[in-house]
């Protein structure tokens, strides 16, 4: 006897997980766009638009980095070898920052979807664009195979779609069961508070010059925040892992682990 209960509850969450995955695609491809608007390019379909390499190597501007490959190239082998080319360049960029590497030529050509999404998560994870994705999202694999004529599938496999990004620590969990006290970590959002708080720790003034005390705009809100992580590093702290973007787009976890690491190292300061 089954509990319709139980139906009703997994249809539920398998409807909010297709909500995050069309929208961490929506955020992905709202975020190639953007770096394609001085090409005059609009990607309309991930899976349809990137499989060749041609906008691919659109994106490996952000690192200054052009590649001397054909702007357009109609036969399968040409594609492939544009692609293999531009893939070969995003591992050079990746290597150094021990990415697991979830795609292939074969999957980016062949329009994996899957595939196509976890390269453009390590690219915009890389480049640290002013995006966020939703966490917890998940795609369900079906390996199909044929064998002497006959097609046989596998059970769908469940694969977490952000897995690479981070693992969880502490702050997920305090996240998890106390959300509602976290608030004051808003105040943080704009930098002026980081800034400040840095000067009072190292005992300095801060000029205002350096830095926006009433910041309007989201690149004055960032500038702050990154120029609060460079006071950090002079004062012999690690570079946050957080983003100066997570701060400002109030993500409260991200906010949490910078506040964490100044209260480890000046927590004995009178």
């Amino acid at each position: 006897r089954v509990d319709p209960g139980c139906n009703v509850g997994r249809a539920g969450q398998q409807e909010e997980e297709g909500r995050e995955r069309s929208l961490s695609q929506k955020v992905l491809l709202d975020w190639v766009n953007d770096v394609l608007v001085e090409d005059r390019i609009i990607v309309k379909q991930l899976e349809e638009d990137l499989y060749d390499g041609q906008v691919l190597q659109k994106q490996l501007k952000l690192a200054d980095h052009k590649l001397n490959v054909a702007e357009v190239t109609q036969s399968e082998i040409g594609q492939k070898q544009k692609l293999q080319t531009v893939l070969d360049a995003v591992l050079d960029l990746l290597r150094p920052h021990g990415w697991a590497l979830r795609w292939s030529v074969d999957s980016i050509h062949g329009k994996n979807l899957v595939a196509i999404l976890h390269l453009l998560i390590a690219l915009a994870t890389h480049f640290r664009a002013p995006i966020r994705l939703p966490e917890h999202v998940s795609v369900q694999v079906v390996v199909v195979r044929k064998r002497e004529g006959l097609v046989h599938s596998s059970h769908p496999l469940s694969r977490p779609l952000l897995a690479c990004l981070a693992e969880r620590d502490a702050f997920d969990t305090l996240f998890d069961h106390a959300p509602d006290k976290l608030n004051l970590v808003k105040k943080f959002a704009d930098g002026v508070y980081l800034v400040l708080l840095m000067g009072l720790l190292e005992d300095y003034f801060v000029p205002l010059h350096n830095f926006y005390l009433t910041p309007e705009s989201f690149d004055q809100k960032v500038h702050n925040v990154s120029f609060a992580f460079e006071l950090m590093l002079d004062g012999g702290l690690r570079r946050p892992k957080a983003r100066p973007e997570d701060v400002v787009n109030l993500d409260l976890k991200s906010t949490l682990r910078v506040l964490y690491n100044l209260f480890t190292k000046y927590k004995n300061v009178e």
